[in-house]
């Protein structure tokens, strides 16, 4: 796939799944903006890779209006949102305060409407531009002791749906995609225990294929999603996950 002068945002770009896409976009001859908080990761992998750089909180709407603002000054045009940025509360409804809730439902949720709205009306006048969000298989089936997360990616998934719907006249293509168990750092994050290859082993035991994904085996669907060669899909949830929701 061929990204050459096309021009990209990509949330959550300094690790991760996030960090992955940037790198196959920037690969493939894009013009990558990562959006991101940690402003010594974002800035070291920004260089490594050869992107730009923008530190902000996506919950912060004017923040997102201002990110699309200063890379269409710079390139004068956006044809690619990545929406990869999120964060998790591994906690039941008991064990979730009202701070942890908003706090995920703002950047989950509220981060990716207000980056989408602010693409979309460049992309609409330009007639033509592709989002990509990141939701997970956990926004389609339940899981035990991550209730904020579960119902943050409900959200976005509904989200897509709705926007593609609203947007498709204006040449604009919205999908999700929606990963298994991936090898990355929110995958660490939040444990009650330490972090141990046994317990990565453990969570690879839940999966058909008996392992957990590269963060680049995401990375790599994202840019088909991005691509013309997805041109007749929108409104798409498509599950990268091994199997998992096959049962």
């Amino acid at each position: 796939m061929d990204f050459t002068d096309q021009v990209a945002i990509v949330t959550g770009g300094a690790s991760g799944m996030g960090a992955a896409t940037a790198r196959e976009l920037v690969t493939a001859g894009a013009r990558v903006f990562i959006v991101d908080k940690n402003v010594v990761l974002a800035t070291a992998f920004a260089e490594e890779i050869g992107a730009d750089v923008l530190i902000g909180d996506v919950s912060d709407s004017l923040f997102c209006e201002q990110v699309v603002e200063k890379v269409v000054e710079k390139y004068g045009r956006l044809d690619i949102l990545v929406n990869a940025a999120g964060i998790i509360v591994r906690a039941d409804a008991l064990g979730t305060s009202d701070e942890q809730w908003q706090r995920v439902m703002n950047v989950n949720v509220s981060g990716v409407f207000y980056l989408s709205r602010a693409a979309v009306k460049v992309m609409k006048a330009q007639g033509k531009g592709a989002i990509v969000n990141f939701g997970s298989i956990w926004g389609g089936v339940g899981a035990a002791g991550v209730v904020a997360y579960c119902t943050s990616k409900g959200a976005v998934h509904q989200l897509t749906r709705a926007m593609a719907l609203d947007h498709v006249k204006d040449g604009i293509r919205i999908n999700a995609v929606c990963p298994g168990e991936v090898n990355t750092p929110m995958l660490a994050s939040e444990r009650s225990e330490p972090v141990t290859e046994e317990m990565l082993q453990r969570i690879a035991s839940t999966v058909p294929m008996q392992r957990l994904a590269d963060p680049v085996e995401i990375a790599r669907v994202v840019l088909f999603l991005a691509s013309d060669d997805a041109s007749y899909m929108t409104g798409a949830m498509v599950n990268v996950d091994a199997g998992y929701t096959a049962r």
